[in-house]
């Protein structure tokens, strides 16, 4: 499996035994044009069984669900794909979030997942969550439900106080400036970090998703996403003041899984969402932060077959 290199794992045979089996589930690489731009994917389990479609965080890889879409593959025909501009897919020239969106239904559409029997299921982490929450409003008839996966969520009051504390989201640095360019992997493995930083409960993860966020240039090693999608041109404000109206309302099935140590989610976003009439299943991950698929991978895989699982057998 190319997913194991000696520049994160020296020795593959001292790679926890649950890692090992999960990197070797078999699986499809490939890529499809979606929204204008070459896409690229990973898919798992067998083409005729219900469908599941994960996206990832930003400046992240679909290789975050690499370790837990094995353990549902048996069940389900699973996608995880690179976002445009991160990853190894292709860049655009600008990112607006209705191109988001189209990329997200075209690849679901492309990949077979809109083929069976029944609607696949959205799964989304983080940055990707917003996109998948358009999705819905716009598409929801072409899905059959929603899971948020730490989705930073928090009352007015206290978003306030989070950005007054420095804790805001990445500083959005010149997107035309290009990527520096490191002498050898491990300098630039120095340059990668966590946002919102956290500790991870599986260190050798880190180290996994570090490697595939690089690749090699001439003269060393760089970072794959393109420095474009650090434009941001949405309205902020109006984003913020209104994500938990539009959390609450989202049509169709949803579900929210968090890490209970999350600075994004935790159980006062709980709280408040259903302060204001949520009435969807919120379950929070022991011992999990925010890159929870890197702290407690086995108990999220477990969580959203939960949820998974009482969707498919419900009648509603």
């Amino acid at each position: 499996m190319n997913d194991i290199a000696p520049e994160w794992a020296a020795d593959p045979d001292t790679l926890p035994d649950w890692l090992r089996q999960a990197l070797a589930v078999p699986r499809e690489e490939g890529m499809v044009q979606a929204a204008g731009a070459e896409i690229h994917y990973f898919r798992w389990g067998d083409r005729s069984k219900p469908g599941l479609l994960m996206a990832h965080g930003f400046l992240s890889h679909a290789r975050c669900f690499a370790f837990i879409a094995p353990f549902l593959a048996q069940d389900y025909h699973i996608v995880a794909y690179d976002l445009s501009g991160m990853g190894d897919s292709g860049s655009r020239p600008s990112y607006p979030q209705d191109v988001r969106v189209a990329e997200m239904v075209e690849v679901a559409h492309h990949t077979g997942l809109m083929d069976a029997d029944r609607k696949p299921v959205l799964i989304a982490h983080s940055y990707a969550c917003g996109i998948g929450l358009d999705t819905m409003y716009r598409h929801h008839d072409r899905f059959a439900g929603f899971i948020i996966c730490d989705m930073m969520a928090m009352s007015p009051e206290r978003l306030a106080r989070h950005y007054s504390s420095g804790a805001g989201p990445p500083s959005r640095r010149d997107p035309n400036r290009p990527h520096r360019i490191y002498p050898d992997f491990p300098s630039a493995r120095e340059r990668f970090v966590l946002s919102p930083p956290q500790p991870v409960g599986e260190a050798i993860l880190a180290e996994y998703m570090a490697y595939h966020s690089l690749r090699t240039v001439d003269g060393g090693y760089s970072w794959k996403f393109d420095p474009r999608v650090l434009a941001d041109d949405r309205d902020r404000e109006t984003y913020w003041r209104t994500l938990g109206e539009r959390i609450v309302g989202i049509p169709g099935r949803s579900a929210i899984i968090h890490g209970r140590e999350s600075r994004l989610f935790d159980g006062e976003s709980a709280d408040w969402l259903r302060g204001i009439g949520a009435r969807i299943p919120i379950t929070g991950i022991p011992h999990a932060h925010h890159h929870l698929m890197l702290d407690q991978p086995i108990a999220f895989a477990a969580a959203l077959e939960t949820v998974l699982a009482g969707w498919r057998h419900d009648r509603v």
